[in-house]
This record gives structure tokens, C-alpha cells and sequence, in this order.
């Protein structure tokens, strides 16, 4: 894929906006099972390399100036490492997953009493299956919510109505990018950078309209994973592998952070699935 010329002129003056996340130890990770074409329970995993790497980009984030909280780990839960998954927070308003698979289903229970002990008091599980931030980004001003492995699409209608907020449908066509988190990562309000080659063709032409300064990944790029990515308006936290969308960021005035997550990513997730934006 070649990168289409930059029609935005790049920003010196990006501005950092501290935030609040959600984060879990990955205590119980390993991989014992195959729900994504990234797992292979075949091949050997480290807990402890899982959470050195897991430890750096948690510290990372709180030297950014962020605040960062943690939600207890359950065991047999391997992949609640992945908070990005356990709900959507707008406003205040919490929308707690309903997981596709048996294996995550009881990820949801542990997001509920977290969010309630800890005083959000619009606490909600989704009556659709519905992956959280896995599929549901929030721009600022609309919802980017992803559909075609994960999340069902009346789970759209659902966050729509829950939030009072526009939903833009994205339908994604390629297994190893199984969540919107995978394929598509939100820079600011108004800027995206993203792969076009997980989309349907619809969805492509609605993002080049809806995005035409959007910065497009290459392939490998997007196979390490570096659109798994985490933007604070200025420093934008990404796999450390993805260094050619770090040299676009770096055009465009934002700080490439890179991360080593490469343990996390035998189970189909990196920066972004690993944290859970905390919106009041």
C-alpha cells in the first residue's frame, strides 16, 4: 500500500490533555485458548516478560501525567489484561461489555462491581454483545463503533441511545484485525490514522469522506499492531515496531511514545487494548 501526501500542514503546538484510565494487571495472562488469529496456544507465552512489558507502558502513562487506575484481576480470566474491552465511558455514562466468547463472558461481572463501588453512578451492561473500546472510539464528538467479528451491529443503536451521541458504523473484513481498536486509532477530534485494508469497501469511502487528512498505515505497520495506539492530543503511545507511522505522527506534531508489547500481542492485543479511558 503507498501512503497517500499529507494535506495537513504538520503542528508544533500540540497540546497534551491529561486522562484518566483504566488498567489491569495481566496477573492470570497466558494464552490457553484461540479466539483471534493471533492466538496459538501451541506457542510458549511468559507471564513474567507479559508483565515487565505490561509494568513499562503503565508507568509510561503516568509519566505522561496521566492518572491511572487498576481493576482487580480475577483468575482463569487471562485476557483481562485487555480493560480496553470491559465497557465504553462517555460523559460519565458507563456501558459495561457483553463478550462474544464463553471465555471472556465473565470479564463483565468484574468491570460491573468495579465501576459501581468506585461511584459511577450510570452503570449499565450492554443488552447486545458489545466489546467495549475494543469496537467503540469516541472522537469527541461522535462514536466510531466497529462491526464483523465482534460486536453485533444493534450494539450501534444501543450505544447511540445510551450516550446521546452520533454513531458512525464501521464494518471490518480482515480476522486479524477482529476489533475497531486494531484497525483504526483516534488522534484528536478530528484526526485519525487507520488501515484501509481492514475495511469493507463502504466503510473505506465513508472514512476517506468523513477523514480525508487521516494518515493511512501500511501493512507493516498495521501487522505489529502499531494502530493499537493511545493519542493524549499530543504524545501518542504506540508498538515500538510501528515506526513508520511514528515518522507520520512526528510530521504531523505529535510525539511518538514507543512500547514493547510483544507478549501481549501473542494474544491479539497491544497499547490501546490494555487501557480503558475513563471519560467523567
Amino acid at each position: 500500500m503507498t501512503q497517500e501526501s499529507d494535506r495537513r500542514a504538520p503542528s508544533g503546538n500540540r497540546m497534551m490533555r491529561p486522562r484518566k484510565y483504566l488498567m489491569c494487571r495481566p496477573t492470570h495472562f497466558d494464552v490457553t485458548y484461540s479466539i483471534n488469529p493471533w492466538m496459538n496456544p501451541a506457542a510458549p507465552t511468559s507471564g513474567d516478560k507479559g508483565l515487565a512489558q505490561w509494568k513499562q507502558l503503565h508507568d509510561a502513562l503516568v509519566d505522561l501525567g496521566h492518572d491511572v487506575s487498576l481493576v482487580e484481576p480475577v483468575p482463569g480470566l487471562p485476557d483481562m489484561v485487555f480493560a480496553a474491552n470491559g465497557a465504553t465511558v462517555i460523559d460519565g455514562k458507563v456501558l459495561v461489555a457483553r463478550f462474544r466468547h464463553r471465555q471472556r463472558v465473565d470479564e463483565a461481572p468484574a468491570y460491573l462491581e468495579w465501576f459501581r463501588r468506585t461511584g459511577w453512578s450510570e452503570v449499565k451492561q450492554a443488552e447486545h454483545i458489545n466489546e467495549g473500546e475494543g469496537d467503540f472510539l469516541f472522537t469527541g464528538q461522535e462514536i466510531l463503533a466497529g462491526s464483523g467479528f465482534r460486536s453485533d451491529l444493534r450494539s450501534h443503536d444501543e450505544a447511540r441511545e445510551f450516550f446521546g451521541r452520533p454513531v458512525l458504523g464501521l464494518t471490518l473484513v480482515d480476522p486479524r484485525f477482529y476489533h475497531l481498536d486494531t484497525a483504526l486509532a483516534v488522534l484528536g477530534g478530528d484526526e485519525i490514522m487507520y488501515n484501509p485494508a481492514a475495511f469493507s469497501a463502504e466503510s473505506r469511502a465513508v472514512l476517506a469522506e468523513r477523514y480525508p487528512d487521516a494518515i493511512l498505515a501500511t501493512e507493516a505497520d498495521a501487522d505489529v499492531f502499531g494502530l493499537n495506539a493511545l493519542s493524549d492530543g499530543r504524545h501518542v503511545v504506540l508498538p515500538r515496531a510501528a515506526t513508520g507511522l511514528a515518522a507520520r505522527l512526528r510530521e504531523r506534531g505529535y510525539q511518538p511514545v514507543g512500547a514493547e508489547l510483544t507478549e501481549l500481542l501473542k494474544a491479539g492485543g497491544s497499547v490501546k487494548c490494555c487501557t480503558l479511558e475513563l471519560r467523567a
